[in-house]
C-alpha cells in the first residue's frame, strides 16, 4: 500500500474495500487476516467469561461443598485408622522393649557378679560387656518408640483441626440453604405453577410480526391485577 492510499483511506476518499483488499500484498492480506480472527477469538473468550455457567452437578455451589465435606471425612476416619494402627504397634512394640531391658538388665548384674567373682576369666567380662551395649541400644530404641508415640498423638490432635474446617463449611452451606429458601420464600406466589396463565408469545411491540390475541393480554393483564 502506497502513502497516498492509505492517506486516501485516513480520509475516507476509499470506500471500497475490497479494491483496496485486492491491490494489498499477499503477505499484508495474510496478516490482516490473523488479526481478525485473534481478535474475534478475544471477543468471544470474553463472552464465555461473562457467561453464568449452566446450573450442573460440577457448578452447584452447595453440592460441591456437601462433597467436599464427605470426602474430607472420609479421608480424615481413613487416616485416623490407620495413625490409631501405628500407635497400637508402637505400644505393643514398647511393652516388648520393656522385657528386653528387663533381661539384659538381670544379665548385667549376673556378669558383674561373675566378673568380680571370676576376674581371670575373660568371657565373663566379654559378655558383661556386650550385654551392656546391648542394654543402651535397647533403652534408645525404647525411646524412639516413646518419640514416636507422642508424635503420633500430635498428629492426632493436628487432625482434629479438620473436623473444625468442616463444620466451618458446613456452616457456610448452612446460611447458603438459608439464603436460598429466603429467596424462594420471597418470590413465592400465591398461585401454583401448574394452575398459573401460561405468558403470551408475542405482545405488541416485538421484534416479530407474530401477536398475542387479545384474549391473552387480557389474561396477562387479570394476572398483574390480582
Amino acid at each position: 500500500m502506497t502513502q497516498e492510499e492509505l492517506d486516501a483511506l485516513m480520509s475516507g476518499d476509499i470506500d471500497d474495500m475490497d479494491m483496496l483488499e485486492d491491490e494489498l500484498p499477499e503477505e499484508d492480506l495474510e496478516s490482516f487476516s490473523v488479526e481478525k480472527e485473534e481478535e474475534s477469538q478475544v471477543q468471544d473468550t470474553k463472552v464465555c467469561e461473562n457467561t453464568p455457567p449452566l446450573p450442573t452437578d460440577e457448578n452447584k455451589m452447595v453440592h460441591q461443598l456437601d462433597d467436599v465435606t464427605k470426602e474430607s471425612e472420609e479421608k480424615a476416619t481413613q487416616i485416623f485408622d490407620i495413625i490409631d494402627s501405628i500407635s497400637n504397634e508402637l505400644m505393643e512394640k514398647e511393652e516388648n522393649a520393656n522385657r528386653v531391658i528387663e533381661v539384659l538388665v538381670s544379665n548385667v548384674a549376673l556378669f558383674e557378679t561373675l566378673s568380680t567373682k571370676f576376674p581371670d576369666v575373660q568371657v565373663f567380662a566379654t559378655q558383661l560387656e556386650k550385654n551392656k551395649q546391648a542394654l543402651q541400644d535397647a533403652n534408645e530404641g525404647l525411646e524412639t518408640l516413646q518419640a514416636s508415640g507422642e508424635s503420633i498423638m500430635s498428629v492426632m490432635d493436628i487432625m482434629q483441626y479438620q473436623d473444625i474446617h468442616r463444620q466451618k463449611i458446613e456452616r457456610v452451606i448452612n446460611v447458603m440453604r438459608a439464603l436460598s429458601k429466603y429467596m424462594n420464600t420471597l418470590f413465592e406466589g400465591k398461585i401454583e405453577d401448574a394452575k398459573r396463565v401460561s405468558s403470551a408469545k408475542h405482545i405488541p411491540g416485538d421484534s416479530s410480526s407474530e401477536l398475542a390475541s387479545n384474549d391473552d393480554i387480557e389474561a396477562l393483564l387479570e394476572q398483574f391485577g390480582q
